[in-house]
This record gives structure tokens, C-alpha cells and sequence, in this order.
């Protein structure tokens, strides 16, 4: 059963966020995962308003998108984001 990896991204410095996106989609591909958004337009349609960056990542089981979050490989994109946003990432089975 596919997995989805959602993030919610408030980047701060936008010059080492590029950073991080030159690095991730590797680490992602790498564990099967496949932007299904990536920022872009954003419209809120209840509740508070989302000013943050959403990202939606599917893979094909909630293991891999696990080993990916884990991954030496993505935790070198982590890295260069630590100080270039602040983000919350969950993970859900698809149905």
C-alpha cells in the first residue's frame, strides 16, 4: 500500500533552503519516493490560513518512506535544512 510523506515548511533563509533541494530528491528516488507536490500555489480552504511550503512525497510502503527520513543519504539533506527552515514531516499510509 502506498505511503505519504507530508511536509510543512516554513523556510527561513531561502539561499541554503536550495541547498537542500538539490540534495533531497536523490535521497527520496533513491527509496522509490515520487514528488506528488512540491510547493507551488497554496490555497487554504478551512480552518487558519498555511503560509508554509507543503510538500507531498508518495512511496511505496510507509517502510521505505521510514528508511528514507533515516537514510545517511537524506540525512545530509537534513542537515543543510536545519538552519534554513523549520518543518514538521509526517508519514500516513495511502488507501
Amino acid at each position: 500500500m502506498p505511503a505519504y510523506m507530508i511536509a510543512r515548511v516554513n523556510v527561513t533563509d531561502p539561499a541554503a533552503y536550495e541547498e537542500y533541494k538539490k540534495l533531497s530528491p536523490g535521497a527520496i528516488a533513491a527509496y522509490g519516493g515520487k514528488f506528488i507536490a512540491r510547493g507551488g500555489n497554496l490555497e487554504t480552504m478551512e480552518g487558519e490560513n498555511e503560509t508554509r511550503r507543503v510538500v507531498i512525497v508518495e512511496f511505496p510502503d510507509l517502510d521505505s518512506a521510514r528508511r528514507c527520513y533515516n537514510s545517511p543519504e537524506y540525512s545530509a539533506a537534513k542537515a543543510k535544512r536545519a538552519n534554513a527552515a523549520d518543518a514538521q514531516f509526517i508519514i500516513v499510509d495511502g488507501v
